[in-house]
Protein backbone atom coordinates (compact mmCIF):
# COMPACT_ATOMS: atom_id res chain seq x y z
CA UNK A 1 0.00 0.00 0.00
CA UNK A 2 1.10 3.56 -0.67
CA UNK A 3 2.78 5.30 2.26
CA UNK A 4 3.49 9.03 2.36
CA UNK A 5 7.09 9.98 2.79
CA UNK A 6 6.49 13.69 3.45
CA UNK A 7 4.27 15.03 6.23
CA UNK A 8 1.36 16.96 4.71
CA UNK A 9 0.97 20.70 5.25
CA UNK A 10 -1.05 21.09 8.46
CA UNK A 11 -0.85 24.83 9.06
CA UNK A 12 -4.54 25.63 9.48
CA UNK A 13 -7.94 24.10 10.14
CA UNK A 14 -8.70 23.77 6.43
CA UNK A 15 -5.50 21.76 5.90
CA UNK A 16 -6.41 19.51 8.82
CA UNK A 17 -10.00 18.90 7.74
CA UNK A 18 -8.85 18.26 4.17
CA UNK A 19 -6.36 15.69 5.39
CA UNK A 20 -8.95 13.89 7.50
CA UNK A 21 -11.88 14.02 5.05
CA UNK A 22 -10.02 13.78 1.73
CA UNK A 23 -11.53 10.83 -0.11
CA UNK A 24 -14.48 10.56 -2.44
CA UNK A 25 -16.71 8.60 -0.07
CA UNK A 26 -15.66 9.64 3.46
CA UNK A 27 -18.31 12.31 4.05
CA UNK A 28 -21.04 9.99 2.80
CA UNK A 29 -19.70 7.12 4.93
CA UNK A 30 -19.84 9.30 8.03
CA UNK A 31 -23.37 10.43 7.17
CA UNK A 32 -24.67 6.91 6.55
CA UNK A 33 -23.03 5.53 9.70
CA UNK A 34 -24.71 8.33 11.63
CA UNK A 35 -28.05 7.33 10.06
CA UNK A 36 -27.61 3.81 11.44
CA UNK A 37 -26.09 1.95 8.47
CA UNK A 38 -23.30 0.26 10.36
CA UNK A 39 -22.51 -2.96 8.52
CA UNK A 40 -20.10 -2.92 5.54
CA UNK A 41 -22.73 -4.54 3.31
CA UNK A 42 -25.25 -1.81 4.20
CA UNK A 43 -22.70 0.88 3.40
CA UNK A 44 -21.91 -0.84 0.08
CA UNK A 45 -25.61 -0.79 -0.83
CA UNK A 46 -25.85 2.92 0.06
CA UNK A 47 -22.79 3.73 -2.10
CA UNK A 48 -22.97 1.25 -5.00
CA UNK A 49 -20.49 3.19 -7.19
CA UNK A 50 -17.68 2.56 -4.69
CA UNK A 51 -15.78 -0.71 -4.69
CA UNK A 52 -15.62 -2.74 -1.49
CA UNK A 53 -11.84 -2.27 -1.45
CA UNK A 54 -12.06 1.54 -1.61
CA UNK A 55 -14.76 1.63 1.06
CA UNK A 56 -12.62 -0.56 3.32
CA UNK A 57 -9.60 1.71 2.82
CA UNK A 58 -11.61 4.84 3.58
CA UNK A 59 -13.30 3.23 6.59
CA UNK A 60 -9.85 2.28 7.92
CA UNK A 61 -8.65 5.89 7.45
CA UNK A 62 -11.73 7.22 9.29
CA UNK A 63 -10.98 4.76 12.07
CA UNK A 64 -7.32 5.85 12.16
CA UNK A 65 -8.49 9.47 12.46
CA UNK A 66 -10.69 8.44 15.42
CA UNK A 67 -13.93 9.45 13.73
CA UNK A 68 -15.41 5.92 13.78
CA UNK A 69 -14.87 2.72 15.71
CA UNK A 70 -15.00 -0.80 14.34
CA UNK A 71 -16.41 -3.67 16.37
CA UNK A 72 -15.79 -7.23 15.26
CA UNK A 73 -18.16 -9.80 16.75
CA UNK A 74 -16.73 -13.30 17.35
CA UNK A 75 -19.36 -15.18 15.35
CA UNK A 76 -19.40 -17.26 12.18
CA UNK A 77 -19.72 -15.74 9.65
CA UNK A 78 -17.83 -12.71 11.00
CA UNK A 79 -19.92 -9.66 11.82
CA UNK A 80 -18.48 -6.13 11.73
CA UNK A 81 -20.16 -2.88 12.72
CA UNK A 82 -19.00 0.72 12.56
CA UNK A 83 -20.11 3.52 14.86
CA UNK A 84 -19.29 7.20 15.10
CA UNK A 85 -17.07 8.20 17.97
CA UNK A 86 -17.98 11.21 20.07
CA UNK A 87 -15.36 13.09 18.05
CA UNK A 88 -16.94 11.88 14.78
CA UNK A 89 -20.38 13.04 15.92
CA UNK A 90 -19.07 16.60 16.06
CA UNK A 91 -18.72 16.50 12.25
CA UNK A 92 -22.39 15.70 11.58
CA UNK A 93 -23.64 19.32 11.90
CA UNK A 94 -20.86 20.41 9.53
CA UNK A 95 -21.79 17.72 7.00
CA UNK A 96 -25.47 18.67 7.35
CA UNK A 97 -24.59 22.32 6.67
CA UNK A 98 -22.65 21.32 3.54
CA UNK A 99 -25.60 19.23 2.37
CA UNK A 100 -28.00 22.11 2.96
CA UNK A 101 -25.72 24.44 0.99
CA UNK A 102 -25.64 21.92 -1.86
CA UNK A 103 -29.44 21.65 -1.80
CA UNK A 104 -29.82 25.44 -1.80
CA UNK A 105 -27.51 25.78 -4.83
CA UNK A 106 -28.44 22.53 -6.57
CA UNK A 107 -29.40 24.03 -9.94
CA UNK A 108 -26.26 26.14 -10.26
CA UNK A 109 -23.99 23.30 -9.11
CA UNK A 110 -25.55 20.81 -11.55
CA UNK A 111 -25.04 23.28 -14.39
CA UNK A 112 -21.41 23.93 -13.50
CA UNK A 113 -20.65 20.21 -13.19
CA UNK A 114 -22.45 19.41 -16.44
CA UNK A 115 -20.59 22.13 -18.38
CA UNK A 116 -17.26 20.98 -16.98
CA UNK A 117 -18.00 17.39 -17.97
CA UNK A 118 -19.02 18.46 -21.49
CA UNK A 119 -15.73 20.38 -21.92
CA UNK A 120 -13.77 17.23 -21.11
CA UNK A 121 -15.61 15.14 -23.72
Amino acid sequence: MYARKILPNLNCGLDLIGEVLYGKWKIRLLWFINEGHQRPSELQRKIPDATRRVLNIQLKELEDHELITKKIYPVVPPKVEYRLTEFGQTLIPVIAALGNWGDAHEEQLRGVIKRRFEKQS
